[in-house]
């Protein structure tokens, strides 16, 4: 049954079927936030760091729902915005047909969350909500606000308060809010009701290569997998055979960097570790297309197998590793099954973290991927076919 509108919304509609991602969320009476359990206990990084890395990916019920280019831009939309509230940095990311993958950078939530403190935090808390609500909603907020204290309820102010708080560097809590802002706006546009995502999203702990110790680098030199992990997500399109070149497909990272979208080329910029506003004048999307081509860094020259077509047989045989450039041409579990991705000593270190999610019996947490150059370790042993995305 079609819901009840008023004739200008529905004409808005029929001319912007993207009007209703675009609107931020409005003041309504339901609107208390209620309490989450927040599920399953999830592997997070180190809480020391100044922020973590995840690669996140996500699959609508079965694979089955596949998503036009309308809604892989409505999808686009919430993944900024809601990042932007959170706290998050998207560093890349990719929506494909019936799933999404996102590169973010968790930051440390105390240190983040000083901003909203001292006797200017609430009115900084209260224009940062502006980035995800209304000017209507804020302003009844503010009227609940001071009729609370009014009465003297200063505990109800800061409950409300804490349940935006709470929402914010958190990796749960973002891809949550990613996934039903954008569920309840394709439901509305599909008339649909019903679960759109497919159980739990899977995410990947990656060690930023910065941080890793002597003792790590003294294993094998030092390994970005924060790099490549980037490439590999804005080389879905290429793998899927949907475009040559990533910078043609609107709906990854580099591909809206290259359209001259400032907030994805910042996240680039900081995958080569480059200054954020550096696009332009440190050619930072050359650097980032050697990578994607796999051009050698030192050579300058393009390897055998930096386009997929290129890749000969004896490059998918286990006999035959591949380096890090090579690798990302292919479809990788491991690089959305493996639970942590980093240096061995990372990896042990997050293992001893979390004893408790791995077997008893378990004596080590690192596990090496096969077939791959560099030294490349994961929580989870993962069966490895490298191979065309399908």
């Amino acid at each position: 049954m079609k819901n009840s509108q008023s004739p200008d919304i529905e004409e808005q509609i029929e001319s912007d079927p993207l009007v209703g991602v675009n609107a931020k969320t409005s003041w309504y009476p339901a609107a208390r936030g209620g309490a989450w359990s927040g599920g399953r206990k999830r592997i997070l990084g180190p809480k020391a760091l100044e922020s973590n890395y995840y690669h996140v990916m996500s699959r609508t019920c079965g694979g089955e729902i596949f998503f036009d280019d309308t809604e892989k831009e409505a999808l686009r939309r919430v993944i900024w915005r809601v990042a932007e509230f959170c706290g998050v940095s998207v560093l890349t990311y990719c929506i494909m047909g019936n799933h999404f993958h996102v590169l973010v950078s968790v930051p440390h939530r105390q240190s983040w969350m000083q901003r909203f403190e001292g006797p200017e935090g609430e009115r900084r808390l209260l224009g940062h909500l502006r980035s995800l609500y209304s000017k209507a909603y804020i302003e009844q907020l503010e009227a609940e606000i001071r009729e609370w204290r009014r009465l003297g309820m200063e505990s109800m102010v800061e409950k409300k308060l804490e349940s935006f708080r709470s929402r914010m560097c958190d990796l749960s809590r973002f891809v949550k809010e990613v996934k039903e802002r954008f569920s309840r706006w394709y439901n509305k546009r599909h008339e649909r009701r019903g679960t759109l995502w497919m159980d739990r999203f899977k995410s990947v702990l990656i060690e930023d290569a910065r941080s890793q110790d002597a003792k790590s680098k003294s294993e094998g030199g030092r390994v970005d997998v924060v790099r490549a992990m980037a490439a590999y997500i804005d080389l879905n399109p290429v793998r899927a055979g949907l475009v040559a070149d990533s910078k043609d497909y609107p709906w990854c990272g580099y591909g809206e960097a290259c359209s001259g979208k400032r907030k994805a080329q910042r996240g680039l910029c900081r995958i080569v570790g480059k200054p954020v506003d550096g696009w332009e004048m440190l050619k930072v999307g050359k650097v980032y297309f050697d990578l994607l081509v796999g051009v050698d860094g030192e050579t300058g020259k393009r390897r055998a197998s930096g386009a997929l077509a290129e890749a000969s047989g004896a490059e998918k045989e286990r006999s035959k590793r591949l380096t890090m450039r090579e690798l990302v041409r292919f479809r990788v579990r491991a690089f959305s099954e493996s639970m942590v991705l980093g240096s061995k000593a990372f990896v042990e270190d997050v293992f001893q973290a979390n004893r408790s999610l791995f077997g008893a019996k378990r004596s080590e947490g690192a596990r090496r991927l096969a077939g791959v150059e560099a030294p490349v370790y994961a929580a989870r042993r993962v069966r490895q076919r490298f191979e065309a995305e399908s």
